[in-house]
């Protein structure tokens, strides 16, 4: 018992020294982009500025610079995140609730589909795209996301939609619901946390894909803000310190203000289905 014992704790602590490692090379980057934004004299040096100031930041809040770039990278993440979970809530109902022939297969085809590398598919659909006129287009951009992104949102919302119990539908059709109020009015509400799960992930993977706009756009006035941190780069590499932390520091705060937004329902843990079904 004591040799398991010295054991379990030096597992614990083995553990405990990796994970240590893992937050520090997550943190010191946070670190430096916040030091650095502040400082106009900013190195790859971790240091505390000489001086603090807003000069970075005043530097990059131009139309062209950050303006335009955030509101793409907004209509971009959050266009394709609604229409990720929209088409997944209305695939997602038939494989849960009705015993289609080739379920299983539907289910297998989405898996492998979730698995292909986007450069596997690129060449073909930028071709596709330069003949229906959506290169160089956000709302390109949008099709290609939602449609990269459906398998897995679908297989995750089937998930989801497999804990509600039917029956919850079933009372409300005896009470003369139409079968499109039950998803409105019992669905919907219960699945809540899960639309929100898949909502957030969408969205953060959106913010931060770079290769899509990057292949697909072409005008400077269409990048959003992954693309525009090419500015910051000078022919031989270097770079403006100061105004590319100010401007990574604005790029990761949308996706922390998402999940703060939508942390509450998905620290619930699970479905809202507590006194919905009677024991």
């Amino acid at each position: 018992m004591a040799n398991l014992a010295k054991a379990k704790t030096r597992d614990r602590l083995a553990a405990d020294i990796a994970l240590t490692f893992v937050a520090i090379a997550f943190v010191v980057p946070m670190v430096w982009m916040v030091l650095a934004a502040f400082d106009a004299e900013a190195t790859l040096a971790i240091q505390l500025p000489a001086r603090w100031s807003l000069t970075n930041f005043g530097a990059i809040l131009t139309e062209d610079v950050a303006i335009r770039p955030f509101m793409n990278s907004v209509i971009i993440s959050a266009g394709t995140s609604c229409l990720v979970v929209i088409l997944a809530l209305f695939a997602g109902y038939p494989l849960s609730r009705y015993r289609l022939r080739y379920g299983k297969q539907y289910i297998y085809t989405i898996v492998f589909a979730s698995a292909l590398p986007i450069t596997a598919i690129m060449v073909p659909i930028y071709v596709m795209f330069v003949h229906i006129g959506l290169v160089d287009t956000l709302a390109g951009v949008i099709v290609f996301r939602t449609a990269a992104e459906l398998p897995f949102a679908v297989w995750l919302m089937k998930g989801f939609m497999d804990a509600i119990p039917a029956d919850l539908e079933e009372a409300a059709w005896t009470e003369g619901a139409s079968r499109m109020e039950g998803v409105a009015y019992i669905v919907v509400p219960l699945l809540a946390p899960g639309i929100a799960t898949i909502f957030i992930l969408s969205f953060i993977e959106n913010w931060g894909n770079f290769f899509v706009p990057f292949i697909l756009l072409q005008s400077r006035d269409n990048y959003p803000m992954a693309v525009s941190l090419y500015s910051f780069f000078g022919e031989y590499g270097e770079a403006m310190y100061g105004q590319l932390a100010a401007f990574a520091l604005l790029y990761t705060a949308p996706t922390l203000l998402v999940y703060f937004l939508i942390q509450k329902p998905l620290q619930k843990g699970g479905l809202r289905l507590g006194g919905a079904v009677k024991a």
